[in-house]
């Protein structure tokens, strides 16, 4: 009895452990990036991830409302500073992660020019939500900045998130529309036509962090996120370091 109690205990040590899920909310800006590292890091390490893309402050809304996410990762830090002051994120967890640039696109093939208000003329423009979502944010300080908002705000057509609104110029539903660099490049339906400066608006940072409820499995991904395996992924589809 005792060596088929020691045989069954062996058996169950050697059993593999059962996966861990890690869920994830992140800024839809980063869907063709985290697809790919997230089946990178289940591959590697065993434990599935799931990711919900939206804008950022979609997603930490349904934080704020106990939705049950191990990782958020904004577009700006407005979203996540909102949620750190609610307690909502785990102390010790928060850092920068990447930054990006926005651009102006156009349907199809069109050349680059350095006359973004002759480009902006006329025809609706396709943006996130200006006063909500980090790409339509930074978009509107940019237009903003040149003088530019006032003369085109009644065109613009805004989106949920900003893939929403590469969709729109891909489908060719607007004619022009303000996106992240990474956005346009993984498009092929659109060109880009300049690149707005960066001293036209804040900074594009994207901080990441666990949850306050974050699960332990959760740290480990977070790591891999900041690993030369995720930054490879990260640097080949055109995000830059945080502050470059």
């Amino acid at each position: 009895m005792r060596s088929l109690l020691a045989m069954a205990a062996a058996a169950l040590l050697a059993l593999p452990a059962a996966a861990e899920t890690v869920t994830v909310f992140a800024a839809a800006s980063l869907k063709t990036a985290l697809d790919e590292i997230a089946a990178g890091y289940s591959a590697r390490m065993g434990d599935d991830v799931t990711v919900s893309f939206a804008g950022s402050s979609a997603l930490a809304r349904q934080i704020q409302a106990g939705a049950p996410a191990d990782v958020f990762i904004s577009a700006n830090t407005d979203w996540m500073d909102r949620l750190e002051a609610e307690g909502r994120i785990a102390a010790g967890t928060r850092s920068d992660l990447l930054g990006n640039s926005i651009v102006l696109i156009a349907h199809g093939e069109v050349p680059a020019t350095d006359d973004i208000a002759a480009a902006l003329a006329q025809g609706r423009i396709a943006m996130a939500l200006v006063e909500a979502v980090p790409a339509g944010i930074y978009g509107k300080a940019a237009l903003t900045h040149m003088g530019l908002w006032d003369r085109v705000q009644t065109r613009v057509i805004q989106a949920d998130n900003v893939r929403a609104a590469l969709a729109f110029v891909a489908l060719g539903e607007a004619p022009r529309g303000i996106v992240y660099a990474t956005d346009a490049a993984v498009e092929p339906r659109v060109s880009v036509l300049a690149t707005f400066p960066p001293d036209s608006h804040p900074p594009i940072v994207y901080p990441a962090a666990l949850t306050a409820d974050a699960g332990p499995e959760a740290a480990a991904f977070l790591d891999y996120l900041k690993g030369p395996e995720a930054r490879a992924v990260f640097d080949r589809l055109g995000f830059s370091g945080p502050g470059d």
